[in-house]
């Protein structure tokens, strides 16, 4: 078990728990929020989750209200928003911070392992800079559904920048390739 699977966790109900009840899965790690322009990627992360679930992959969505209020629900506001917007059945965790001095320790492990993402960067932090919006400089998450692929082992395999879509090309073989690596986990 790494550090990284170690890291307390509570589940969107309250539950306690850490990545290590997914020892042995691949998981994409998403900080997510109910009304962000990028909301609509929910569909296609719970259409991955669906995809390869059997195989041994997981999505683990963390709301976070850091980028412009953009997560301003409770934890079971958001959970209702999740499953009645957008069925989804991958698990959710509590809302946490992720980025700056007080980010969660989980944060704080994968941008230390992964302190860049795929992707063009450059052009969504631009982006932002229209709508008056200064973007974290690299390690920080930079917005919304910034995405960590995870391996079986705990280790942090990848990191995509939040407008590379769930259901692109480079996440879904970065996912495919991490779960020809070994057996599927209990």
């Amino acid at each position: 078990m790494t550090a990284l699977q170690q890291i307390p966790l509570r589940t969107i109900q309250g539950a306690d728990t850490s990545l290590q009840a997914f020892s042995g899965k691949v998981v994409l790690a998403v900080n997510v929020a109910s009304k962000c322009g990028l909301t609509p990627q929910y569909e296609a992360l719970e259409k991955l989750y669906e995809r390869f679930r059997e195989r041994g992959f997981v999505v683990a969505g963390f709301p976070s209200n850091d980028f412009a209020g953009q997560e301003p629900g409770t934890n079971e506001e958001i959970w209702q928003f999740c499953t009645s917007n957008y069925g989804v059945a991958f698990p959710i965790f509590e809302k946490m911070t992720v980025v700056g001095p007080n980010k969660h320790a989980l944060y704080a492990a994968l941008t230390r392992a992964k302190p860049e993402a795929a992707g063009d960067k450059d052009a969504f932090r631009a982006n932002l800079s229209k709508y008056g919006i200064a973007a974290n400089p690299d390690p920080e998450v930079v917005w919304n559904f910034e995405k960590f692929l995870i391996g079986r082992e705990g280790e942090v395999l990848a990191r995509f920048a939040p407008d590379i879509a769930p259901d692109d090309t480079r996440i879904v073989q970065a996912i495919e390739s991490a779960l020809a690596n070994g057996p599927i986990g209990s």
